[in-house]
């Protein structure tokens, strides 16, 4: 982690703890009958404390992320054929975490989200951060893909302030997040193919790494 980051993380602390000072001040100046002084800490107080929470739960809701400096992989996956248009497939992430699920199609799409920083944030020295959102099958024809059953797995839950949502919703509150950039790859699904997927500042990038999966690419 960054000097500044540890810097900020200990600035927030600090917050929170003085926060809790001046509430619980506030609260004994108001017991004593002196208002003026008790309303006054327990305002800041509660404000300090209003930052500190927010702050640690944007940071809960960050631990779902893993930095993102430069192309890297992100991902495996493998397919065996349970029938027509049925495949079992297998993910594995940079964590060595398998999820294994029932696609229904054609071709399979997993998606991410990157978060991005700008302004103050980058002079912090943040990297950008993704996660996987999920994994999907896909239908060539248009007819099924409206139609059919739509297999999707979530690889993802939120935990904590969703940095993500809150600056879609409410960017002008948060200049130095960057949450408009998302990235989706597909290629065909085949019984034993396997995929490596890697993830670049510009997007996902998926390659076949054996034969059953290079045969798939030529067929599709």
């Amino acid at each position: 982690m960054h000097l500044a980051l540890w810097g900020f993380g200990l600035v927030t602390v600090l917050v929170g703890l003085l926060g809790l000072l001046l509430f619980f001040g506030g609260c004994k100046h108001l017991l004593h009958g002196r208002f003026g002084a008790g309303g006054g800490r327990l305002l800041f107080g509660l404000v300090f404390l209003f930052f500190f929470a927010f702050v640690a739960s944007a940071a809960l809701g960050l631990r779902a992320y893993l930095r993102l400096t430069y192309e890297q992989p992100v991902a495996t996956l493998s397919f065996a054929a349970l029938g027509s248009q049925s495949y079992r497939a297998t993910l594995t992430d940079v964590s060595g975490r398998i999820t294994t699920a029932e696609l229904r199609g054609d071709d399979w799409q997993l998606d991410a989200r990157v978060l991005k920083w700008k302004g103050a944030a980058t002079v912090l020295g943040l990297d950008p951060l993704y996660r996987l959102e999920r994994l999907e099958g896909r239908y060539r024809n248009a007819g099924q893909e409206s139609h059919d059953y739509h297999s999707v797995v979530e690889l993802s839950a939120d935990t904590g302030l969703d940095l993500w949502r809150l600056a879609q919703g409410h960017g002008r509150w948060l200049p130095w997040v960057d949450a408009t950039y998302g990235s989706a790859t597909y290629l065909p699904m085949a019984d034993g193919a396997q995929y490596s997927v890697s993830l670049s500042p510009t997007g996902l990038l998926a390659r076949p790494t054996n034969t059953a999966a290079e045969e798939a690419l030529r067929r599709w």
